[in-house]
C-alpha cells in the first residue's frame, strides 16, 4: 500500500477499530474526488470516521444536523438586507468554509433542503440571488442515514442518489474490535488522540496524483461492458448511466493509488464495483419478489461478464 496512505489509515484506526475495508474505501473516494454516503444504523461510528479523516487530513470540518425544518439558506446561505451600505449581503451557510461537510441524517430534511446539495456537490459552488460562490478546495460531503426509525423521513431521490461516488456501510464490529472498543473508552475518548498529519494541499495533490492513474483500453473496455450489462439486466429497471461508468473510472484509479501503483488492474474495479454502482440501479418487480438487493446483483454482473484477458 501507498506509504503516506498507510499512515492516514493508520491514525484513523485510533478512533475507528477493526474497519479498514470502509476506511479506504473512503479514502479513496475522496482522492477521486467524490462524495460518500454512510447508509447504516446508529451507533456504529459513522460521525467518528467523518472527525477522524478531517482531523488526519487537517481539513476544515463543518457539520449540519439535518431535521425537518433546516431550510436551504443553511446550506448555501442568503442575502441579507444591510442598512449602512444600502444594499444586499451575502451570509455564509454552512458550506461556505468547509472542506469537510458531514450532513448527519440527510433524510429525516425536506427534499428541497435536499436537492440544495446538488449544486455544491457536481460543482464546487453555491449561486445565491444569481451570485456565484465558490467553495473550498478540497471539497467533499459524507451523508449518512439510518436505515431503522424511518417513518417521517424523506428517502433521497434518484438523481441525488447518483451524485454520490460510493454509499458505504460500516457494519457492527467483530468480538475482537468490540473489545478493543470498549477498553479504548475506558479513558479518553480516541478521537483525542487523532494527530493531522496531512493538509488541504497535500489532499489536492493526492487527487491529482490518483487523477493521473493510467488507465489501459481493455480496462476502460471492461467497466464499458459492465455498464451495459446493468442496462440489459432482467433484474433491473434502470442500468448504470455515463456517470456512473465515469464514477468507477475514478474510484478505480484511485484504489489503485492507494494500492501503490501507477496503473488499474480488473481486480482495483472488482474491488468498488458494487460500492460505486449499487445505490445508481433500479432494481424491477421480478428481483424484488425473488430478494435479490442490488448489491448481489452487481456482484452477480462481476462473475458473469468477461474479463480481459491481458488483464485476467
Amino acid at each position: 500500500m501507498n506509504q503516506s496512505i498507510e499512515k492516514i489509515i493508520y491514525e484513523i484506526e485510533k478512533a475507528i477499530v477493526g474497519k479498514r475495508d470502509v476506511i479506504s474505501k473512503v479514502l479513496m473516494a475522496m482522492l477521486a474526488g467524490g462524495h460518500i454516503l454512510l447508509d447504516d444504523v446508529p451507533g456504529v461510528g459513522k460521525t467518528t470516521l467523518a472527525v477522524a479523516l478531517s482531523r488526519t487530513l487537517g481539513l476544515n470540518y463543518r457539520r449540519i444536523q439535518f431535521t425537518p425544518d433546516v431550510l436551504p439558506s443553511d446550506i448555501v446561505g442568503f442575502s441579507m438586507y444591510d442598512k449602512e451600505s444600502g444594499g444586499f449581503r451575502y451570509v455564509p451557510g454552512v458550506l461556505s468554509d468547509a472542506n469537510l461537510l458531514l450532513g448527519d441524517e440527510i433524510n429525516r430534511t425536506s427534499s428541497k433542503t435536499q436537492s440544495a446539495l446538488l449544486e455544491a456537490m457536481e460543482e464546487g459552488q453555491v449561486t445565491v440571488d444569481g451570485e456565484i460562490h465558490r467553495l473550498n478546495k478540497p471539497f467533499c460531503v459524507i451523508a449518512t442515514q439510518n436505515q431503522v426509525g424511518t417513518a417521517g423521513t424523506q428517502p433521497l431521490p434518484h438523481a441525488q442518489m447518483d451524485r454520490f461516488l460510493v454509499q458505504l456501510t460500516i457494519g457492527y464490529p467483530d468480538y475482537d474490535s468490540q473489545m478493543e472498543i470498549i477498553r479504548g473508552r475506558q479513558g479518553e475518548d480516541p478521537i483525542n488522540s487523532v494527530c493531522s498529519i496531512s493538509s488541504c494541499e497535500k489532499v489536492i495533490d493526492m487527487q491529482r496524483e490518483a487523477a493521473s492513474v493510467y488507465m489501459s483500453e481493455e480496462i476502460i473496455s471492461y467497466i464499458t461492458r459492465l455498464a451495459i450489462a446493468s442496462r440489459e439486466h432482467h433484474m433491473i429497471q434502470l442500468g448504470i448511466s455515463p456517470r456512473g461508468a465515469i464514477s468507477v473510472s475514478r474510484m478505480a484509479k484511485a484504489c489503485a493509488y492507494l494500492n501503490g501503483r501507477d496503473y488499474v488492474v480488473t481486480e482495483d474495479v472488482q474491488e468498488i464495483f458494487s460500492d460505486v454502482c449499487a445505490h445508481r440501479v433500479l432494481i424491477n418487480q421480478r428481483a424484488r419478489m425473488e430478494k435479490m438487493s442490488a448489491t448481489q446483483i452487481m456482484s452477480g454482473l462481476i462473475e458473469e461478464v468477461r474479463v480481459p484477458h491481458a488483464m485476467a
